[in-house]
């Protein structure tokens, strides 16, 4: 394996108790496989003494770095924080919790080295509760099916990138864990590993049931990030032309029921006042055109935008600095 120059972004919420066991494993599995390391702690507004032990570890280590932020704004801004500063060729992510084992690193560095752009950790055997590990499993499932990025553990924190991808893939929200999903859209290679889970040896996990809430909401966002963000009209659109054809046909048929009733002394006569089912299409109809309306303006707003974004992603230039002499 070739020597490598790694960037370690790790977010920090009350591991005080933890970051000095991590830093020295970090540090040793380096010095052991001549790594060289930029070790950056993001401390995302912890309340217990998290930040003067990370004071303490970057003064007796030049290669540590630390960002604090104000207050807690959650996991993807602390590890945009960290990548902004990020200097080396691959950044590798993890969290602070001693949960994930730095002795699996070399592991992700070979996988970068056979032609990866992305290497996701998979949590294979996990030592968390049920309910946390089943609903993650299946919101896994869901995740792959709807984006086609099949990863068996999308949260799993500890992975490996390769630096230039985060020029082009840019975070907010929640949508940490969807990093993968969002390169494979630019056209990075994505691949996957099985990691060690190690059980949590201080404090208590910082997620919940909003977590599988926020989970899912923003897979959603994704789910329109990744398919239609250039072309939003034919998601919505096709939405509106659905409720519109219904409601549509449904009025049709109502009424040209309602000339056939009054048409024929054979047959009773209907009032489409009183048919529940007359209402429903009207609804119906009003939909369908609002959703046609909301998805040309959203066409009208990435039209606009389009001079401020790139909708591509570019692997190799030739002769572009001999076009600009």
């Amino acid at each position: 394996m070739s020597a490598h120059s790694v960037s370690f972004v790790i977010p920090v919420l009350d591991e005080s108790e933890s970051l000095r066991t991590l830093h020295a494993a970090i540090a040793e599995v380096c010095q052991t496989e001549q790594i060289q390391r930029q070790i950056i702690f993001v401390d995302d507004g912890s309340r217990d003494d998290s930040w003067q032990v990370i004071e303490a570890i970057a003064e007796a280590d030049p290669s540590v770095c630390a960002i604090k932020l104000r207050r807690n704004f959650g996991k993807a801004a602390a590890l945009s924080a960290g990548f902004e500063v990020a200097k080396n060729e691959i950044v590798i992510t993890m969290d602070a919790d001693l949960q994930d084992d730095p002795k699996e690193i070399p592991r992700f560095l070979e996988q970068l080295e056979l032609n990866k752009d992305v290497v996701s950790g998979w949590k294979r055997v996990r030592h968390d509760p049920w309910h946390k590990v089943l609903p993650s499993r299946v919101f896994n499932w869901l995740v792959s099916r709807m984006t086609g990025v099949h990863l068996h553990d999308h949260n799993c924190g500890f992975k490996a990138y390769r630096r230039e991808i985060f020029d082009e893939v840019k975070l907010y929200g929640e949508l940490h864990r969807f990093v993968p999903v969002l390169s494979a859209a630019k056209g990075w290679r994505v691949g996957e590993i099985e990691v060690e889970h190690h059980a949590r040896r201080f404090g208590h996990s910082k997620y919940g049931v909003s977590r599988l809430i926020k989970g899912f909401l923003d897979l959603m966002t994704i789910y329109f990030l990744t398919g239609y963000s250039r072309r939003p009209l034919h998601l919505i659109g096709t939405a509106g032309m659905i409720f519109f054809s219904f409601g549509g046909l449904g009025i049709v048929s109502l009424s040209a029921w309602w000339v056939i009733s009054r048409s024929s002394a054979s047959i009773e006569d209907i009032h489409l006042h009183e048919t529940a089912i007359f209402y429903y299409c009207i609804v119906a109809v009003l939909l369908g055109a609002q959703f046609l309306l909301a998805g040309l303006l959203a066409e009208l707003i990435v039209s606009l935008s389009r001079d401020t974004q790139t909708p591509f992603s570019v692997a190799k230039r030739i002769g572009h600095q001999s076009k600009q002499a």
